[in-house]
């Protein structure tokens, strides 16, 4: 079931001119499409609009939209906002089925990067896809996809098949076993190598000249003697 219900106001005035008028009143404009309907222009009051958006669960998430009495379940695809001050503009929804299958994107979260040794020797993580397209049904859609880093290793390529997934969750795309991210070696870490070499090559060398002078001190010794 949908965590999040918007109440929405059908709006007459369509166009650039009847979202200002929107926002003039209060309330964010959108659009609401899909489920082989005709596109409906729509509001919701801003303040209740921001509420929810900031709980993270609105935005490519399943959500009631709620009209008087009538209510169906949409997701909720975009949101525009002022480049400025951040305040919503414009919003979409697709009417869908709960238990119907669809495609979304889906954000990468990376996680106990502080259990990889390989970050410990200099490495850095290059993220190739912050987010991934699935296949999902659309009241199982996940908060995210998570990559565990504990025990990879430098050089390591993360691609899709090692990330856990829900049950019911599927790659759009299935050609291939596509990067996620890899962890690559940097400048640092090669540099602290070379130095390490360096200091074992050392170290042996101090360790061969003092087993050859005390080899030669043995045979002075016993020549003496």
């Amino acid at each position: 079931m949908a965590e999040i219900i918007l109440n929405v106001d059908i709006r007459e005035n369509i166009g650039t001119g009847g979202a200002r008028a929107a926002r003039r009143t209060g309330a964010v404009p959108g659009i609401l499409y899909g489920g082989g309907k005709a596109p409906v222009a729509i509001s919701v009051n801003e303040k209740d609009f921001r509420k929810n958006l900031y709980t993270g669960k609105l935005l490519g998430h399943l959500v009631t939209l709620k009209y008087g009495e009538e209510s169906q379940p949409v997701i909720a695809k975009d949101v525009q906002f002022h480049p400025v001050t951040d305040r919503p503009l414009h919003f979409d929804l697709m009417r869908v089925d709960a238990d119907q299958t669809i495609k979304i994107e889906v954000a990468v979260h990376f996680i106990n990067e502080d259990k990889c040794e390989a970050f410990r020797q200099g490495g850095s993580l290059e993220i190739v896809r912050h987010t991934v397209e699935i296949s999902v049904q659309a009241d199982h859609i996940p908060e995210e996809l998570v990559v565990d880093l504990a025990g990879h290793k430098l050089g390591d390529s993360i691609r899709f098949s090692d990330i856990k997934l829900p049950e019911g969750v599927t790659a759009t795309i299935t050609d291939r076993d596509f990067m996620i991210a890899s962890i690559k070696t940097s400048s640092a870490a090669i540099s602290a190598a070379h130095d390490e070499q360096e200091d074992a090559a050392v170290a042996a060398a101090a360790v061969e000249a003092s087993d050859a002078a005390a080899a030669e001190a043995a045979e002075e010794e016993s020549s003496e003697g």
